[in-house]
């Protein structure tokens, strides 16, 4: 069996880190894997290929926000990248997370449609149904053709023109008699979602959750250090892991509510540390500890491991890795309803409130925060098998095998 994985990065980011799992796994069990990215640093390895530079993408970006269409040109590097397919001859293409402006997603889907080639297309995000978006929120126009778009800037970075009917029409046309296709969702919201599309509710359909290190990282570990560098003594800690913070009305990570939360909470023994702030000069309440960004995944276990509770103010996700972090860690999840996260995590260690609805978040908060160290052990030991890399990658495994044997 060949493999070839086709994503924007490779070994960074939540999806470079599982197409990297991936195709340890396949090499480790005799399998020719191949990964094909598109943006970040080169990497050195047998069968891994970056396909586009970093002048190219950034021409198709701007191309992009001229034109309106996002996922079109990158003629060279699709060229590359359709290449690399005929000459490697993969048993099944894996497409992960294929935006980023490092490829013609119209040619390639058309080109792997058209040589018969099985396709396997892992929903990390909603662009491949909605035809543009990342994340529709309550915007229902992708069922129907879309056009006239609520968030034009957020969704396509168009600076002049809503072509939005255009590339879901596009999109569409790409999809149309691609028969030699699966759909992966990695939560079950994601794949109720993408059952609702017309271009895609005629497809093969299953759902296999990302998988995390629970071996070698997020597990519950020492954070005595951490207690000591930020000078706590016998406060309740409360994280809050985001990939960006801010207070905006529009930032789809929550932080206002974090910041709201912590106002709320100013006369209990409780402090909040936010991870992934880019602004190290951010005016917080004095209960916040904006302790930045950090890329040490065993620093970030450490800080999982120390909290009492874990907080996620997401308006949508279509999966959450800070909960199944969080959880793996032993440390149990209090949140909004966003989508991915209530469908993924374990139900016994969660709660999840109405969207925007402070007073019931802070009422979750405050049933969990003491509930740590009677649960801990069961939770860590049942999320590491639930959240493994090892269980992701055997259901991908088997998924490739059961394709081809039915080929």
């Amino acid at each position: 069996m060949k493999v070839m994985q086709i994503n924007c990065v490779y070994k960074r980011g939540s999806t470079g880190k599982i197409v990297n799992d991936i195709h340890s796994v396949l090499q480790e069990k005799g399998y020719t894997s191949i990964v094909c990215y598109g943006r970040g640093q080169n990497e050195t390895g047998p069968n891994i290929f970056k396909t586009s530079s970093e002048f190219s993408a950034k021409l198709q970006a701007l191309n992009a926000r001229i034109s309106g269409i996002q996922y079109g040109s990158s003629f060279f590097s699709t060229n590359k990248l359709i290449n690399l397919i005929k000459e490697e001859k993969p048993n099944i293409v894996h497409l992960q997370c294929i935006n980023g402006y490092f490829v013609n997603i119209y040619r390639l889907l058309n080109f792997l449609k058209k040589q018969n080639v099985q396709t396997v297309l892992t929903l990390h995000a909603e662009f491949m149904y909605t035809g543009g978006c990342g994340i529709a929120f309550d915007c229902e126009r992708w069922k129907s053709g879309c056009g006239k778009c609520p968030q034009l800037w957020n969704a396509t970075k168009s600076v002049y023109f809503d072509r939005t009917d255009t590339a879901w029409g596009k999109m569409e046309k790409s999809f149309r008699d691609f028969d030699n296709l699966t759909i992966v969702s990695v939560s079950n919201w994601l794949d109720k979602r993408a059952k609702q599309s017309p271009f895609l509710k005629d497809k093969r359909f299953t759902v296999v959750k990302n998988g995390i290190d629970t071996k070698n990282v997020f597990h519950p570990v020492s954070f005595e250090n951490l207690k000591k560098k930020h000078n706590l003594t016998n406060e309740k800690i409360i994280v809050h892991v985001t990939a960006s913070f801010s207070n905006r009305l529009d930032d789809n990570k929550g932080g206002r509510y974090v910041i709201q939360l912590a106002e709320k909470l100013k006369n209990e023994n409780v402090k909040i540390m936010v991870i992934g702030c880019r602004d190290n000069n951010m005016n917080l309440p004095g209960n916040i500890i904006n302790v930045g960004r950090t890329n040490n995944q065993n620093e970030l276990a450490a800080y999982y491991s120390m909290a009492d509770l874990s907080l996620i103010t997401s308006r949508r996700e279509t999966f959450s890795m800070p909960c199944a972090e969080s959880l793996s860690c032993g440390t149990p999840i209090v949140g909004f309803l966003a989508g991915g996260p209530e469908t993924i995590s374990l139900k016994d260690y969660s709660e999840f409130v109405n969207y925007g609805d402070i007073d019931a978040l802070e009422v979750a908060v405050k049933n969990w925060i003491d509930k740590k160290a009677d649960i801990t052990v069961d939770l860590a030991k049942t999320a590491t098998e639930y959240y493994s890399k090892e269980r992701m990658t055997r259901n991908y495994i088997n998924l490739y095998t059961r394709l081809l044997k039915d080929n």
